[in-house]
């Protein structure tokens, strides 16, 4: 049994000034999941009776620093039902990751099914696929164990979503786009919860530790991918890039972070306090910070332009990239 990583893993950032550089990148990260993998059902002790999942158990109680944590109808529920509503919320996320990480490896698969004889990349996407295969594995178990009506996606959302392995086969830089609109949120909200202290559950830690780890490669993957290939694209490719992804971005980010309508009407939370929770400025401003990477990116390889800004602030989601906050606070 390999035992999950104690600290956060951080992503591979490297300089990709030419292709020696970006493939040197590629052949770090091959290493890297050969080196240090987990597997679902070997590397986490399901049967420890710590790690039972009881639905009222206090441990899942959504803490004072979550949104629905903080109002006072939450404080004022029963104990055991603020721990379903907690264990509910997490075993959403777990089932909307699980079918997020469906798409995205059938639309590695189309990526690699494509690629030239020799090509790094392929080993690289069948070790993704692999290691989302044991997280889809992981999440599901955790949601099964939960014994709660878990939905995930609306279903009208899901059937769009089918769409999404294909957009490989049309544009690879706007596939890993959607990767990223889909990855980075939850990372930041993972990364911010662990650090804070607020996961008390073992089960639940163990899990997003191994996830946070091998997520850490393939956001990496993805970046510099994005960094390789940007630069080169012809004019209206990029154009529509630069179109498509704070579209793309303002739809995954409030997926990931909203509240699941199934949970809403489970539990009968008024729509005041749903709107007090997840529509406040402070809530606005966690959707914002979540895509705040990939926002950098964008605007780092000149993708971010004065017409597409007003689809970013459009959705909510547009703030000064950092390198641009740092010179004017200089």
């Amino acid at each position: 049994m390999t035992k999950p990583p104690t600290d956060l893993a951080e992503e591979l950032r490297a300089q990709v000034k030419d292709r020696t550089a970006y493939l040197g990148v590629i052949d770090r990260l091959n290493k890297a999941s050969v080196d240090k993998h987990w597997e679902a059902y070997a590397d986490i002790p399901w049967d420890d009776p710590d790690f039972q999942v009881d639905k009222n158990d206090p441990r899942w109680i959504l803490p004072p620093v979550d949104r629905l944590g903080e109002t006072e109808w939450y404080r004022s529920q029963p104990p055991e039902i603020q721990a379903q509503i907690g264990l509910f919320r997490v075993a959403t996320a777990m089932k909307i990751g699980l079918q997020f990480e469906n798409l995205l490896k059938r639309g590695l698969l189309n990526y690699a099914y494509r690629l030239p004889n020799g090509r790094p990349e392929f080993r690289y996407v069948y070790h993704e696929t692999t290691e989302e295969c044991h997280h889809g594995m992981m999440f599901q178990e955790f949601v099964n164990r939960s014994t709660l009506p878990i939905r995930g996606m609306p279903r009208a959302l899901s059937a769009i979503a089918q769409i999404t392995p294909l957009i490989p086969l049309i544009n690879t830089e706007l596939f890993f786009v959607f990767v990223l609109g889909g990855e980075d949120p939850i990372d930041y909200v993972q990364r911010k919860t662990l650090k804070g202290g607020h996961i008390k559950h073992p089960l639940e830690e163990t899990i997003m530790r191994i996830h946070i780890a091998e997520e850490a490669r393939h956001i990496s993957f993805a970046r510099h991918y994005l960094k390789h290939r940007v630069p080169g694209m012809p004019r209206l490719r990029r154009r529509i890039l630069g179109l498509a992804t704070p579209a793309i971005l303002g739809v995954m980010a409030r997926i990931m972070l909203s509240p699941p309508g199934p949970m809403v009407r489970h539990f009968n939370i008024p729509a005041d306090v749903v709107r007090e929770a997840y529509k406040s400025e402070a809530a606005q401003d966690e959707i914002r910070a979540s895509v705040g990477k990939i926002r950098d990116l964008m605007a780092e390889l000149g993708v971010v332009t004065p017409v597409n800004r007003r689809i970013w602030q459009a959705f909510g989601i547009w703030d000064e990239p950092r390198g641009k906050k740092a010179a004017a606070a200089a």
